[in-house]
């Protein structure tokens, strides 16, 4: 007989958490405005709204935290994260910085002007954000079969060629770069292949231009390219990413995904001169070039965190855990993004409530009543996020209107993600019901969904 899957770790620690009553939960929602950034940690029972900086360390990464160095210029901690970018994946020149959003705010100081136009698979919103925020436009050149739920596509964060030319064509002299982000968050954590890693390479050859890749879980890409990627089968997590990595330019990286650590992130790149200009405004808004804004520890359990996130047998262990919720969900006929992501479940929201008006927010809603279900914490990865348009102000639409489950790494067991399946069922079974959505009350001009207030219809 097969022995059965079990985890690749074994548990320390643990930390209690409460469980609520649902007249508490309607209390609490209503007085965060439907927002679910809005409810404090201790009113959640099973925290799904992000698997950014929510994993749980290893004890190989906090005895690093506890050899930090804490100088200010040319810590050892500064070195042992250079040391760890460059073996394994490729890049000489590097930046810390406190999150992956900061990456990108130094590197697009740099790169981007007013007018210019930045192609990419789907962006995720601090990307696009930051892009509009320089009055920019982010073009979508993600392949159509992401924008089926139904459709079980290996490699969905994939660019489409053809519309990645056109734009490149057509709008040649005002792209600063393309960008791929590995694995494609908007589109449901799905990856991109290195087939198409390295078209996308020769077309920014061809047309002269930069290639940046939006990291934050380039390992989970590695691993998907390893297991539905002809070819790769036998080659190790620690091949895959240095072929990944060497179709790009530049790099940023929120490492608070698969560096499993709590902060930081980074800038890596290629170029001396693209190093130099980048560290001037890293020393504006983040800090000295040796630290950016993280501690000599931060920095330890980073590098420590780079060499565990392309361990096989980690990455199977916190994949399998995304799949074994996915596959509860689809036994209950729940509609989700297929084939299963690689950080998150994708709730397709759109066929979940279709019944309720796409002005009405329906993964939101959705949200909002997971919460109510089961003190379950998703977030929305719809309308809400997809912000107003920044020059006609009508709310953007997007193709996909998905609720986010996003998985913790190493944090909790295939029992929570039991009760989340089930509470999805509950809600699933009674979806005829819910006859109202939300409405917004208060909202950002920009990046709107973290703080928007929101009210019953």
């Amino acid at each position: 007989m097969e022995l059965p899957f079990a985890e690749s770790f074994k548990i320390k620690m643990v930390e209690p958490i409460r469980k609520s009553s649902r007249q508490e939960r309607e209390k609490w929602i209503k007085s965060a405005g439907y927002n679910l950034f809005g409810l404090s940690s201790d009113k959640v029972f099973i925290d799904l709204l992000t698997d950014s900086g929510t994993g749980a360390m290893s004890d190989r990464q906090w005895s690093e935290m506890m050899l930090g160095d804490e100088s200010y210029a040319g810590a050892s901690s500064y070195y042992k994260m250079k040391n760890a970018i460059q073996e394994l994946l490729g890049f000489e020149h590097f930046l810390p910085t406190h999150q992956g959003r900061a990456a990108e705010n130094v590197l697009f100081s740099v790169l981007i002007k007013e007018g210019d136009v930045i192609p990419g698979n789907s962006h995720f919103d601090t990307t696009k954000g930051h892009i509009e925020f320089r009055k920019a436009t982010a073009v979508d050149c993600t392949i159509d079969e992401a924008f089926d739920t139904t459709l079980s596509h290996p490699f969905k964060g994939n660019v489409d060629l053809l519309k990645l030319e056109e734009v490149l064509i057509s709008k040649g002299d005002k792209i600063p770069f393309i960008i791929v982000t590995v694995t494609c968050n908007s589109s449901g954590g799905q990856p991109v292949s290195i087939e198409n890693l390295k078209m996308v390479r020769q077309l920014a050859d061809k047309y002269g231009k930069l290639v940046v890749f939006d990291s934050a879980r380039f390992a989970e890409n590695a691993y998907f390219i390893k297991l539905r990627e002809k070819g790769y089968q036998d080659k190790s997590i620690r091949e895959i990413v240095r072929e990944m990595f060497a179709c790009a330019d530049v790099m940023t990286m929120s490492a608070k995904k698969d560096a499993i650590v709590n902060m930081g992130g980074f800038i890596a790149m290629r170029s001396k001169e693209l190093h130099c200009k980048a560290s001037v405004f890293n020393i504006m808004f983040e800090g000295y070039i040796t630290y950016g804004g993280m501690s000599g520890r931060d920095m330890n359990a980073l590098a420590q965190g780079l060499y565990e996130g392309i361990e096989f047998d980690y990455l199977e262990t916190r994949i399998k855990q995304v799949e074994y919720l996915g596959g509860h969900l689809m036994e209950y006929g729940i509609p989700i993004q297929q084939p299963i992501g690689g950080h998150a479940v994708f709730v397709d929201a759109k066929r979940f409530l279709p019944h309720l008006a796409k002005e009405e927010f329906q993964a939101q809603t959705l949200a909002v009543e997971l919460y109510l279900e089961a003190g379950v914490r998703g977030v929305e990865i719809g309308a809400l996020m997809a912000d107003r348009d920044p020059v006609t102000r009508e709310n953007r639409y997007p193709s996909l209107e998905l609720m986010r489950l996003a998985i913790p790494r190493r944090v909790y067991s295939n029992n929570h993600m039991d009760v989340v399946a089930v509470a999805l069922k509950n809600i699933f079974d009674r979806r005829d019901t819910i006859r109202k959505g939300l409405k917004i009350v208060t909202e950002a001009p920009i990046m709107r969904h973290f703080t928007v207030v929101l009210d019953l219809v």
